[in-house]
């Protein structure tokens, strides 16, 4: 079981400076997508750039093709290279939410082929908790060289969602909370419920105490959810493929693998009235 995609405090206090190492500070709020920044300029880990996840890590949205679409790969490539993130380069991402947006972070990385990146376990708020150096200054890092790889992750659309969801096979799992995973509830996006054959598993459940929970629990979790089926016949969904992420996340740490995104996720389903819905806790 690896933990390789995790890292704690200790371990990143240790290489601060380090010019092969890269720290992403990935701190985003929903409710007001400027509050990730202002906290960034007001504190941050040292040597940390910040990633915006409206404007860094999500792509230009049509009204169909959810709220947080995948970025052009060959922008997000420039804006690596402008945070000093190369081919050799240690990323180790992090936020104040759970790791909710740094797991956005990790598998878009893993996406683009890096495999060097890791998600800081606790995040902000352990690090300060602990009594570890913060800072406040502007980070210019020098430009770096970063090339596109095979892909470590994959992704899938909503046709392929379609049919994966009507077979035994496969397992849809649904990260958001399970009041809108009902339909008790919803926020943000228009139409309450889940895609029908979707399985709740709420990113928050990854979690004890604000760290992810040992490998050991993670693993006997999600086979039980997985009933038999390989990690690599998982198609995870949130509410706009952020999320989701996380739950990708916790299968790699529990050493099952991983398995596929929904980017699109329930903001993309629900845009089209013709995609069936379901409500409740089935």
């Amino acid at each position: 079981m690896s933990t390789t995609h995790l890292l704690d405090g200790a371990a990143l206090a240790a290489r601060l400076g380090d010019p092969q190492w890269r720290i992403v500070d990935c701190r985003f709020d929903l409710g007001d997508p400027g509050a990730g920044r202002r906290a960034y300029d007001a504190a941050h880990i040292p040597g940390a750039v910040h990633a915006d996840l409206d404007h860094d890590l999500a792509g230009a949205k049509t009204g169909r093709n959810g709220r947080h679409p995948l970025p052009d790969p060959q922008r997000l490539v420039e804006r690596l290279c402008e945070w000093g993130i190369g081919d050799s380069t240690r990323v180790v991402a992090y936020d104040a939410h759970g790791a909710s947006f740094a797991a956005r972070l990790w598998w878009l990385l893993r996406w683009l082929g890096h495999g060097s990146v890791a998600v800081l376990d606790g995040g902000w708020t352990a690090w300060v908790a602990e009594g570890r150096a913060t800072d406040a200054t502007a980070v210019s890092p020098p430009r770096a060289s970063f090339s596109r790889r095979p892909p470590l992750e994959r992704h899938v659309d909503a046709a392929e969602v379609e049919r994966r969801r009507r077979d035994p096979a496969w397992l849809v799992l649904d990260a958001r909370a399970p009041e809108r995973y009902r339909g008790a509830v919803e926020p943000i996006d228009p139409v309450a419920g889940h895609i029908p054959g979707a399985v709740n598993r709420c990113w928050q459940a990854n979690l004890a105490d604000g760290r992810f929970k040992s490998a050991a629990t993670l693993r006997r979790e999600y086979e039980d959810l997985l009933r038999g089926r390989p990690a690599d016949r998982v198609v995870a969904s949130c509410g706009s493929g952020v999320t989701a992420c996380h739950d990708l996340l916790a299968l790699q740490v529990a050493g099952l693998g991983g398995g596929a995104l929904y980017a699109g996720s329930w903001s993309e389903w629900c845009a089209d009235p013709d995609r069936p819905v379901a409500t409740g806790d089935s």
